[in-house]
């Protein structure tokens, strides 16, 4: 994944728990390819129809709370979302969307700027998320190169994977 994305915005309110990003009775899958056509889909059935490679999600406040199945940012993942921007998040939602590669930046700012259907621009190694709609620009810590490289490799196994090489 590179570390500039860009996509349409999907915006969702505070508290999208992880049962309604991936409902349980998908939760004996742990694919990309098994989860993501069900993402989201009691929250927004259209979701999967309209969503396309690269988009991102943009929520409120505890984006990723509930149980803490990995299966919920492996599932955002699995619909083609490159990245999330959320006020908050979860923190094993954090943890697990990091694990598994998947880009997640906080801005209070900028959810409350952005609008669905927004085209976005997201620099991963500075934290800038640019409106390109709007024309405006927000900010957002970058990751550390430590979690910039998991994320850059798609997730912490092939991280560790690509550390035992070097050995």
């Amino acid at each position: 994944m590179g570390s500039i994305i860009q996509g349409r915005a999907f915006r969702y309110g505070d508290n999208v728990d992880t049962d309604v990003i991936i409902p349980a009775r998908y939760c004996t899958a742990y694919t990309l390819e098994e989860l993501g056509p069900h993402c989201l889909e009691d929250l927004d059935r259209e979701f999967v129809k309209r969503v396309k490679e690269g988009d991102i999600i943009v929520a409120g406040k505890n984006f990723g709370c509930g149980s803490s199945r990995e299966n919920a940012p492996l599932a955002i993942r699995g619909a083609g979302v490159s990245c999330v921007i959320a006020k908050s998040f979860a923190r094993i939602f954090y943890r697990n969307s990091i694990n598994i590669g998947l880009p997640i930046l906080e801005s209070e700012e900028a959810v409350d700027s952005i609008d669905s259907g927004d085209e976005l621009r997201v620099d991963l190694d500075t934290g800038a998320i640019e409106s390109l709609t709007k024309g405006r620009s927000f900010s957002s810590a970058p990751f550390p190169e430590a979690i910039q490289e998991i994320i850059r490799l798609g997730g912490m196994v092939n991280f560790v994977k690509e550390r035992l090489k070097s050995r």
